[in-house]
């Protein structure tokens, strides 16, 4: 007799990896700066671990590490004796067994993966047998059905094969080749420039540590005046991040190629360039093929996962300067009491990462149109 995948799923136990889970937990004990290195592969609220227990302990690490507090076992018991889950998870002596166990943190981010391909399969599981079981229900229209099934598929893979981190010239590549070297950085500015003269005579440059937001009402110039400070900083020598959580990497792309090549951003989403154009454009790709522009345009990140890539970019590429395009759309701590609260917190976790990382961030933020509409 044929068993139904419903009473299948209920003899066997979920794709799960208990020894990669300690690992991840160990190793964040023996080394704090490990914790970074992994808070883009796993999720914010620890759903990747199959252990309910390993769930409330990664929670309580990213809260001691998003307070900028020591991960050890006097401060962990101690947030977890807070949250008054200390004993259920196994107590201090379970949390002392899983560093004894770990010799080092060096594999952290293989073990993050295995855990995260666990998690993974698990969701698919759990999203194909609810499709399943309406399969067996009927009443529904096929064309439903495998809507909804193609979606949970496109999610899964989403999650999986998601990659943040573009270097613009893996955007254009393939189309232009790289031409002269890029301007030298003025030396009469102790910041960094903004290529706007009056301004840097002003600032002497966006100066280290500094958070200088720029607000304005919808489709006023924020994301372009932003765009237009990285270029110029870029092709002065200073390399840039940015987070883009409103526009995709190619939107900006081609408003970085518009704005260096001074063309029409509507002739060139169009198609419909003009002859003299084109030999702009082929400077201006040139230009920007050798620019120092590293791009995120993942959607809908936490604070915390912002700071994590902006950590390990700064690192690997000496990032002078950091953008977040914008403010409201960066996820908050899910405790905060109103909006409002959320975004005080968001604003000062993004001073305590300049002031970390020692270099200027530009937020960009959204004003609302309500004074106008009771005007």
């Amino acid at each position: 007799m044929a068993i139904s995948p419903q009473e299948l799923s209920l003899h066997k136990l979920p794709p799960q990896n208990i020894d990669a889970e300690q690992a991840i937990i160990g190793g964040i004990l023996i080394e704090n700066d490990a914790i970074d290195k992994i808070v883009g592969i796993l999720d914010q609220n620890g759903e990747d671990f199959y252990r309910d227990a390993h769930r409330k302990i990664y929670k309580a690490m990213l809260s001691l590490s998003n307070q900028n507090e020591p991960i050890d076992l006097v401060t962990l018991s101690s947030t977890l004796r807070s949250g008054g889950v200390l004993e259920s998870v196994g107590g201090s002596s379970y949390l002392a067994a899983l560093v004894e166990s770990t010799p080092t943190a060096a594999n952290i981010i293989y073990y993050a993966n295995l855990v995260r391909e666990k998690s993974l399969l698990r969701r698919l599981i759990n999203s194909s047998t609810e499709v399943v079981t309406r399969c067996y229900a009927g009443g529904e229209k096929i064309e439903n059905l495998l809507d909804d099934a193609e979606k949970i598929i496109f999610e899964v893979a989403q999650d999986k094969t998601k990659r943040s981190v573009y270097h613009i010239k893996d955007l254009i590549k393939h189309t232009f080749e790289a031409i002269e070297e890029l301007s030298t950085r003025e030396g009469h500015l102790t910041g960094v420039t903004t290529g706007f003269n009056r301004l840097d005579d002003l600032t002497s440059g966006l100066q280290p540590s500094d958070l200088i937001v720029i607000a304005g009402r919808p489709s006023m110039g924020k994301t372009a005046l932003a765009l237009n400070i990285a270029q110029n900083s870029a092709e002065a020598g200073f390399p840039v991040a940015i987070f883009s959580l409103e526009m995709s990497k190619e939107q900006l792309a081609q408003r970085l190629l518009a704005s260096r090549a001074k063309v029409d951003l509507h002739r060139i989403r169009s198609g419909k360039l003009k002859n003299e154009d084109w030999p702009k454009l082929t400077t201006a790709l040139g230009i920007l093929y050798e620019s120092p522009i590293f791009i995120d345009d993942t959607a809908a990140q936490s604070i915390l996962e912002i700071k994590a890539k902006a950590r390990r970019l700064t690192k690997q590429h000496n990032i002078k300067l950091i953008i977040v395009d914008y403010l409201q759309l960066v996820k908050g701590r899910h405790d905060a009491d109103n909006r409002e609260q959320e975004i005080s917190d968001i604003s000062r976790s993004l001073k305590a990462m300049a002031k970390e990382f020692n270099v200027p961030v530009i937020a960009l933020a959204q004003l609302s149109r309500m004074p106008e509409r009771r005007e």
